[in-house]
């Protein structure tokens, strides 16, 4: 791409500046090109907290705005990597992505075969791919093309990858995969086809129980969380399926897998298996001391609170509150544990004892009756503090307050 030196001077020195007053400001010489400049420096500011390898890298050429609002992070892009099938030593490896972008999940998730091809519809985009895979240093095939096109004429390969545009004609957000383009249903015989391991990244939005019935063939489901935000929602087919579906809900390092209850590679079952709902007086153990557990972001959207009650030990407050407790920490619980310092009712009486001294307190609801923040209208107290406050209700039906400290 011809960008002057002029241009590039000025990207350097002022990257660290408010855009917005650059932007008002204008160009000091007549050879910079300031649109261009404007979009270099919004884009290395949004790569330093989402793409920091690339950031760190002169001469990478960042796409509008929107581009680098859409592109994955670093970190869900590294996870995609790790998703994909290792060539056997005497072979190099094929792999497509079909739907390039701004080719972050491309440049890591090829990274262990031979032959890599990046393909993208908009022209642009390709050229930025072109210039900035050199400044990479990955030796890529960079094609511009509809997807179905390149697809219809690709010969086989071992992984693909995919992550249609959730955007219609008109720019409003769409969710199902049928309404993506491309449209991966009507696509999808002929992609298992040709590759014998699909990646699909999919909305976060979607039902994965749904989407594994509407695609059939599902090896994999993973739930991809950052600092406890659902971000990606990524589904593996495979044409080699070993056993029951495999689930992973993953935030930032750490991950939960599983096989589902009920679920087996290309089924749509059911998850309505809990371990019986003790008396909260048996939950307490001879130290008196009560663990209550809060599932990460992955967790809650996959829905399967049996397997968690199951495979650490903890018990379900009621089948729909989504909150554990137990007698004993769990230290590689996947979410976040505290410890209760009492438990009240919503009787006033009872509620005036257990907030005596309490001004302060972080507020959250779970198969409640109040939203949060009519329960804290309710208490009359702050918000934050080193205190936390659940409101959620029982196997019994009956409401109740947990108020916590966080361990760790």
């Amino acid at each position: 791409m011809n960008v002057n030196e002029v241009t590039w001077q000025y990207v350097r020195e002022h990257r660290m500046d408010d855009v917005r007053r650059l932007a008002l400001s204008g160009g000091k010489s007549a050879e910079v090109d300031m649109p261009f400049a404007l979009q270099q420096i919004a884009g290395w500011q949004t790569a330093r907290r989402k793409l920091p390898s690339w950031a760190a890298v002169e001469g990478v050429i960042y796409p509008p705005h929107l581009n680098m609002e859409q592109c994955s992070s670093e970190e869900t892009a590294r996870y995609k990597g790790s998703l994909t099938p290792d060539p056997s030593p005497s072979e190099k490896g094929t792999f497509v992505d079909l739907t390039g972008g701004f080719g972050i999940d491309f440049y890591w998730m090829s990274q262990k075969f031979g032959k890599r091809t990046y393909v993208e519809r908009n022209a642009d985009l390709c050229d930025i791919a072109r210039h900035n895979f050199q400044q990479l240093g990955l030796e890529a095939e960079v094609v511009c093309a509809e997807a179905e096109d390149f697809l219809k004429e690709m010969p086989p390969v071992d992984a693909l990858f995919l992550d249609p545009a959730r955007r219609d004609q008109h720019g409003s957000r769409t969710y199902g995969i049928e309404d993506c383009t491309p449209n991966v249903l009507e696509l999808l015989p002929l992609l298992k086809e040709k590759a014998d391991r699909i990646i699909l990244k999919l909305s976060p939005m979607l039902d994965w129980r749904k989407a594994v019935s509407d695609l059939g063939g599902v090896s994999e489901v993973h739930i991809v969380s950052v600092d406890n935000e659902c971000k990606e929602l990524l589904l593996v087919i495979s044409s080699k399926l070993s056993g029951g579906l495999r689930l992973a809900c993953v935030n930032n390092n750490t991950s939960f897998e599983f096989v589902p209850i009920g679920e087996t590679a290309g089924s749509h079952g059911g998850n309505h298996r809990f371990p019986s709902l003790e008396p909260m007086v048996s939950f307490v153990g001879t130290s008196g001391f009560l663990y209550l557990f809060e599932p990460n972001a992955s967790i809650m959207k996959a829905g399967c609170f049996g397997e968690v009650a199951e495979a650490f030990g903890v018990n379900p407050l009621s089948a729909n509150s989504h909150l554990f407790v137990s007698d004993h920490e769990v230290r590689d619980f996947p979410g976040r544990q505290f410890v209760v310092e009492t438990m009240t009712s919503m009787n006033k009486q009872e509620l005036k004892q257990a907030l005596a001294g309490i001004d302060q307190a972080n507020i959250a609801v779970r198969n409640f009756p109040l939203t949060a923040e009519q329960l804290r209208k309710k208490l009359k107290i702050k918000d934050g503090g080193d205190m936390f406050i659940f409101g959620t209700t029982l196997s019994d039906g009956t409401h109740k307050l947990f108020i916590c400290r966080k361990i760790g």
